[in-house]
């Protein structure tokens, strides 16, 4: 993506926010947003950053199922006014908030013969990873694993814990991981 297109996903998202305290809906067939790429249909999250406090809400579309604008602007509402882990953001925040989206790659499964295979299949800083057992999933973002300064076993660790997992779930057959890329772009 050019950082045209990247302006104008972060416009989105900010915009989309912005409106959520009105009641009122951003017009995704607006002009700006008349760009094929914007049509793909894309895995995306949006990330919102408060200053002085860190993470304040993370939410996005791990597949490709929506168009990529709708990913965004869905995404960038349901970070501010969803995500569990924290209350919804209020509209005095706003100014405090700095937003980061994560366009994906499509997820593609991590094959092994052996566990510790799955540390020369993933590159730290480029692929983020998720994880299936049958009772839960989790995913990190690739960004996550460099801001940790995690290495490849730490990583997966990681990634069994972000899904309720013990830490050395990787090492059973109970799992199975993916790994994707992001394009990461922010304010």
């Amino acid at each position: 993506m050019n950082q045209k297109q990247k302006k104008v996903l972060l416009k989105l998202a900010r915009e989309t926010i912005e409106k959520t305290f009105e009641d009122k809906k951003v017009d995704l067939d607006s002009k700006e947003l008349n760009d094929k790429i914007f049509e793909e249909k894309r895995g995306a999250f949006v990330t919102l950053h408060k200053k002085g406090v860190g993470l304040r809400g993370c939410i996005g579309f791990v597949y490709p199922i929506l168009e990529l604008k709708k990913a965004i602007a869905d995404g960038a509402v349901e970070a501010a006014f969803h995500d569990p882990r924290f209350p919804p953001l209020q509209k005095e925040e706003l100014k405090d908030i700095k937003l980061e989206i994560s366009v994906l790659t499509k997820p593609e499964p991590i094959i092994v013969k052996t566990p510790e295979e799955y540390f020369d299949k993933i590159e730290i800083g480029k692929d983020g990873l998720m994880v299936f057992s049958q009772y839960s999933s989790g995913l990190l973002l690739p960004q996550v694993f460099t801001e940790f300064r995690a290495n490849p076993k730490i990583a997966f660790e990681m990634t069994c814990e972000k899904a309720g997992l013990s830490k050395d779930s990787w090492k059973t057959s109970d799992v199975r991981f993916l790994k994707f890329q992001a394009e990461i772009f922010h304010e």
